[in-house]
């Protein structure tokens, strides 16, 4: 079941910082757009990603948030994932590393999309209850329905 390519459950609508925005952009995009991982990006080229853990650790003080940019505190040792891996790769790494996300890239290291815990653990759902039992809202979402059917 896990062996299905990555790329049909990856989001592609995707929200990204660049390393010159500074960390008042990142919190607020953080806080507007219900997010943990943002992918930093330069061109389509995946140079970093942000948690909100990075944003909470550092010793940059929320008031000098304005003044402080991405690169400052962004990871730069990515974990990431091709869009013909199998779903149960990046399981796999989840569980060995405690991640929630991988950036999927080409070959290039272009930013194709991204694929998170939820992703796969709703992937394994749907596949084990079809029709909706208590989480109704899952199956009416369009846009997780859309990246079910979404093709690479």
């Amino acid at each position: 079941m896990l062996n299905e390519p990555v790329h049909t459950i990856m989001t592609r609508e995707l929200v990204t910082v660049g390393p010159e925005d500074s960390l008042s952009t990142v919190r607020r995009t953080f806080m507007n757009n219900s997010l943990h991982h943002l992918p930093v990006i330069e061109g389509r080229k995946l140079v970093g990603i942000m948690t909100t853990y990075d944003l909470w650790k550092n010793e940059i003080a929320p008031e000098n948030y304005a003044s402080a940019k991405v690169k400052q505190i962004m990871n730069t040792n990515i974990a990431k994932i091709c869009p013909n891996d199998k779903i149960g790769t990046a399981a796999q790494v989840f569980l060995t590393n405690k991640f929630h996300a991988l950036p999927v890239v080409d070959d290039d290291n272009n930013l194709l999309g991204i694929v998170t815990s939820f992703d796969v653990l709703l992937y394994q759902y749907k596949r084990e209850y079809p029709k909706p039992i208590l989480f109704k809202h899952l199956y009416e979402d369009k846009n997780i329905e859309s990246r079910q059917r979404a093709t690479y």
